[in-house]
């Protein structure tokens, strides 16, 4: 009887690239060996003050930190206060590192700048690695109310709606530390993202390459008048 094997294998690639056009999963989706000592990850958060572009900008900074929190890369950019630039900037800092050897995007929340709404999935897609973003609270009632406040034109209200919507519902999860987390991630799964999160968490609930781009981000930030 001859061997099906290669058949059956020929199949499960032609129905993950059926799940991959219909977009179900998504080409940037791989298994990120957190267990391994120089998995690396990039790590994203930001801050803004009054002197940072007249009050209009916000600072970015990345951190490359790996398993073993050896830190070898940073970048930062910038971000419009209540504009849609944010996503775009996070890419080109990924892109201007020229790194192949990054397994995973972390990004400190998607709500930044004032209602600058990063775009996860974008993320993903474009840097071709799987993105992780991280919050420490539920919002049960969600944004829509202050987004609608803050933005009283009604063409930009619904823009930044719609981007907010796309953004998805998070899922709580609890780290090796027994803090919660609520994620959301593309590019992985669920499971896999909280593997991520577990290798590179020491105590509490910030993992140490957000915490490290918070500082750096801190300090840059302190650096205008």
């Amino acid at each position: 009887m001859p061997d099906s094997q290669p058949d059956r294998r020929t199949a499960i690639v032609l129905s993950n690239r059926t799940l991959q056009a219909k977009g179900i999963i998504t080409s940037t989706a791989r298994r990120v060996h957190a267990e391994k000592k120089g998995v690396r990850v990039f790590a994203v958060a930001e801050s803004f003050g009054r002197g940072i572009g007249g009050g209009k900008k916000s600072v970015l900074a990345g951190v490359v930190m790996r398993r073993d929190l050896v830190i070898d890369g940073m970048a930062f950019g910038h971000a419009t206060i209540g504009g849609d630039d944010a996503t775009g900037a996070i890419t080109s800092m990924y892109r201007s590192l020229g790194r192949d050897d990054v397994s995973c995007i972390m990004l400190d929340g998607l709500v930044i700048s004032m209602y600058n709404i990063i775009d996860g999935e974008k993320i993903s897609t474009d840097a071709g690695l799987p993105v992780v973003a991280i919050t420490f609270e539920d919002s049960p009632k969600g944004l829509e109310d202050a987004i609608r406040h803050h933005f009283p034109d009604k063409k930009t209200q619904e823009l930044k709606l719609t981007q907010y919507a796309r953004l998805g519902r998070r899922e709580r999860v609890v780290l090796k530390t027994g803090k919660p987390l609520y994620i959301r991630q593309w590019g992985l799964t669920a499971r896999r993202a909280l593997a991520v999160l577990n290798a590179f968490t020491l105590q509490g609930a910030l993992p140490e390459p957000v915490k490290v781009a918070k500082i750096a981000a801190r300090s840059a930030a302190s650096t205008f008048p």
